[in-house]
């Protein structure tokens, strides 16, 4: 192989590898019966106790034929919508000096 081909051998390595590493970083996925559905809601048990209610659109895919009881695997991802500054953090006091 010439230096031509490594090089760009090389270059497709790192741009997939980078890919499939960003895409797997904030995805999250939940699994169990749905407990409700509304336009802009679905709420699932998990672990047989916690509801958890997942946030839906028009844009979510595979959300217009789901209904009560169904059991469903739900993939999500999370964004911060704000974020406050509390300052730095305290620092720890030092124990009895000896």
């Amino acid at each position: 192989m010439n230096t031509k081909t490594l090089s760009l051998l090389a270059v497709a390595t790192l741009a997939l590898g980078c890919h499939s590493f960003a895409a797997s970083v904030n995805d999250y996925q939940i699994t169990g019966p749905v407990l409700e559905v509304t336009d802009n809601m679905i709420a699932v048990q998990v672990d047989k106790k916690d509801r958890w209610e997942i946030k839906k659109d028009a844009s979510t895919k595979g959300a217009s034929d789901i209904k009560v009881g169904d059991k469903v695997t739900i993939h999500y991802t999370m964004t911060a919508a704000k974020i406050e500054n509390k300052g730095a953090a305290a620092a720890p006091k030092d124990e009895k000096k000896k």
